[in-house]
């Protein structure tokens, strides 16, 4: 038997490269069945829901994650990865990819094991949907393992990553370009199809361009925990040479992320981002602790007995010695920020959270846009981009 259609009318409703207002939504059995101009009239048995000249968008996409709610994916614990799924949830994130700290081998594998039984649920109570395993720690240069526990660093190994590709959940592959065994790393990645990226790296422009060889297409986290001119300086010595940023901006084949909570980079560093890189190649990320929701206070980044320790003044986590520890805010913070303070316009804000990271992780056919045909995974904002409602296939998922 259908479920009754759905109506929402009177929307102003954002498309990938424009707004569409005095517009509406119909879907039916979790999927979008139409776009346009608002219907006059409605079907017997419809469900008719009244935007009163809100914002339509399509549900967020975050692909580097760490946890929220009190939760850490890294808890490896089926509750765990519920908790941080919903909360990011009523944040206006329906499609999830968990992501690893740096651990143990047995962390991660009961990370990956956790995630793919609340994937496999399907159930929109859990929150958003998980798209697939970012793989993330542990294979980190180590000047630049920042606010991840340093004992659980290590360079990678065919026998140790060939384990985590085999479970066929690790959709996004992190590695620094530098280290011994990364070509190998990003050559397994590309033949499971994962999205490969270099993160947490102090990396060379010859390094990047060994690892795009390879199947490197992103890196993570702009700015943050990545190579510069002065830092490759450092360590390779004159001449000086290009780093990461310089290869991302000259190669237009790369994307890069930023963290937009308005703690890690000033409003200056964003426009360039938008400028410079654009929407099509730069993605809204969380990068977020689960420190998500919860009030100021001490708590654990990544597993929560072998993690780190860092502070929460209600903005963003710290380490001792104030040096950031990944952010606290949802996708929906991240887009008003971008928002007030740059100059980009809202349909590519909204992209730069949705479609973009969807095409990146190669989902863009199901989600990432209203369009008819994909998954009626659909956000009611309000004028000052509040979510005030969260449809995950069609079910709401926060009144």
């Amino acid at each position: 038997m259908n479920s009754p259609l759905t109506v929402i009318r009177n929307a102003t409703v954002i498309l990938p490269d424009r707004l569409l207002p005095a517009a509406g939504l119909v879907m039916r059995d979790g999927r979008i069945l139409e776009i346009g101009k608002d219907r006059t009239r409605v079907p017997r048995g419809a469900v008719v829901v009244e935007a009163r000249g809100g914002y339509l968008a399509p549900g967020f996409v975050d692909l580097h994650v760490h946890g929220g709610g009190g939760a850490d994916f890294m808890d490896g614990t089926v509750g765990a990865v519920r908790t941080a799924c919903r909360a990011h949830a009523r944040h206006g994130t329906t499609t999830i990819f968990p992501t690893t700290t740096t651990g143990s081998p047995a962390e991660i594998h009961a990370m990956i094991e956790a995630c793919r039984t609340v994937r496999d649920e399907a159930d929109p109570a859990n929150g958003a949907r998980i798209g697939g395993v970012h793989l993330y720690g542990p294979f980190f240069a180590a000047d630049k393992v920042g606010c991840h526990a340093v004992a659980g660093r290590r360079d990678p190994t065919a026998a140790e990553f060939g384990k985590y590709f085999a479970t066929g959940l690790v959709r996004i592959a992190t590695c620094a370009a530098e280290l011994p065994g990364a070509a190998a790393f990003y050559r397994a990645a590309q033949r499971r199809g994962c999205f490969i990226t270099c993160g947490h790296s102090n990396a060379s422009w010859t390094e990047m361009e060994r690892a795009f060889r390879a199947g490197m297409r992103h890196v993570d986290h702009f700015w943050c925990a990545m190579s510069s001119v002065a830092s490759v300086r450092a360590r390779l010595g004159t001449p000086m040479q290009g780093s990461m940023e310089q290869f991302v901006l000259a190669n237009r084949a790369m994307s890069t992320e930023v963290i937009a909570d308005g703690e890690h980079l000033a409003p200056e560093l964003l426009e360039f981002a938008w400028r410079m890189i654009g929407p099509e190649r730069l993605l809204l990320v969380t990068d977020s602790s689960r420190a998500l929701d919860l009030p100021p206070g001490r708590y654990k980044f990544g597993h929560h007995t072998t993690g780190t320790d860092f502070e929460h003044d209600g903005k963003v986590g710290r380490v001792p010695g104030g040096a950031l520890a990944s952010s606290a805010m949802g996708l929906d913070h991240m887009v008003r920020m971008m928002k007030s303070r740059t100059s980009a316009p809202l349909c590519e804000v909204i992209r730069m959270a949705s479609l973009t990271p969807a095409e990146r992780t190669g989902i863009a056919k199901d989600v990432g846009s209203l369009a008819p045909g994909k998954r009626a995974d659909v956000l009611l904002l309000s004028s000052a981009l509040r979510v005030k409602q969260v449809w995950l296939d069609g079910v709401v998922v926060r009144p």
